[in-house]
Formats: C-alpha cells, sequence, structure tokens
C-alpha cells in the first residue's frame, strides 16, 4: 500500500465512523503536568483565587488534556481541597512537606514532575506544562525537541524566569485569561477552599 492509497483508507475510515479529520485529531490524548506550588503562589500574588474546575475544563477543551496531574506538598489540613481537585479530575501527585520553625512550610514538586513527565512519556501526544519555574527548562527543551510540547501555561506574565522566555511561541499567561478562569465564591460552593 502506497502513501496515497493509506491516505485514502484513512478517509474512509474516518468518513465510515462520522468522524472528520478534526475531529480525530482532537481525541489524541495530551496530559499537563502542573507545578501546584507555582501556580498557587503566583496566583495569590496576581490578587485572585484560580477556579480549578474551570481550569480543568479550560485544559480540556484548549489543549485536549485527558489527565492532568498537580503536585502539591502535602498537608493534612488541606484534605477538603485534595478531594475537591480529585472530583474536578486532576490526579494529585503529592510531596511530604516540611515544617520550619518560622511557620513556612517545604514541599518542593520539581522532581517529582519531571519524573512523572518521563515516566508518561509514551501514553501522551503532547504536554501542557504549568509553571514559571526556570527549574523546568530540561523537561520543556527535551518535550519540545521530540515535538512533545504542545504549551507551556505560565500563571504570572510579569514574574517567570527567563529561562522560559526560549519557548515564547510556545507561552500562554494566566493573567490574559482572568475573567475566565477567575474563581467567584458562591453560596453553594462556601465550604470548597479555592487555594491551598
Amino acid at each position: 500500500m502506497n502513501i496515497q492509497e493509506a491516505n485514502q483508507a484513512k478517509k474512509a475510515r474516518l468518513k465510515k465512523t462520522g468522524l472528520s479529520k478534526r475531529m480525530a485529531g482532537k481525541m489524541t490524548k495530551n496530559y499537563a503536568f502542573i507545578d501546584g506550588q507555582n501556580l498557587n503562589l503566583s496566583i495569590q500574588r496576581l490578587g485572585w483565587k484560580l477556579d480549578f474546575r474551570r481550569f480543568r475544563t479550560y485544559l480540556k477543551e484548549k489543549y485536549n488534556v485527558s489527565m492532568a496531574y498537580i503536585f502539591i506538598g502535602f498537608l493534612p489540613e488541606n484534605q477538603d481541597l485534595y478531594n475537591t481537585l480529585q472530583k474536578y479530575g486532576y490526579v494529585l501527585i503529592f510531596k511530604p512537606t516540611l515544617k520550619y520553625k518560622d511557620g513556612k512550610v517545604k514541599g518542593n514538586c520539581d522532581a517529582d514532575l519531571v519524573l512523572q513527565a518521563m515516566i508518561d512519556f509514551q501514553k501522551y501526544r503532547r504536554a501542557v506544562v504549568v509553571t514559571g519555574d526556570g527549574d523546568f527548562y530540561c523537561l520543556i527543551h527535551y518535550l519540545r525537541q521530540k515535538r512533545k510540547l504542545e504549551k507551556v501555561i505560565i500563571p504570572d506574565a510579569e514574574n517567570y524566569s527567563a529561562l522560559l522566555k526560549k519557548f515564547n511561541s510556545k507561552m500562554a499567561f494566566l493573567n490574559d485569561l482572568k475573567k475566565k478562569l477567575e474563581y467567584k465564591k458562591s453560596p453553594k460552593d462556601s465550604k470548597i477552599k479555592s487555594t491551598q
């Protein structure tokens, strides 16, 4: 079978199943790898709260994300938040946290995010990485080299690593999406916290 015959066979299959070429392309799986700490701290600095339900829908509709990981430090007092995030369709990867004498909590998940992106490398067509942290430069560079980088979503356009500027054509900023993704408290949601 030559290339022309293969393309005709593909068109016939799509026609038979009722799928257009565009719809068939949308069925491909993309994964999101979300740096929870960077996302949360950046959005807090901007003075608004992210609606995680809307964000999950946005990732699915805009980038065809079928699996969305959030890498986050585990704090027992945030269990309700974790349950809510899972209900919204996120897969949470936890890191034990360290509490310092000054009250600060450390739960950096950078290595976990990179490792998961490599473990799942053959399972996704493209990756969406949500961070403004330059520690992910090597992962993002590798994904782009392998043509597996869909988008780098940076939470704060005014405050992110200069290392990521190299990926300008693949960047999007949450600042631009505040109206669409900002959490607005409703009476029904009064018990749910939107940030950690």
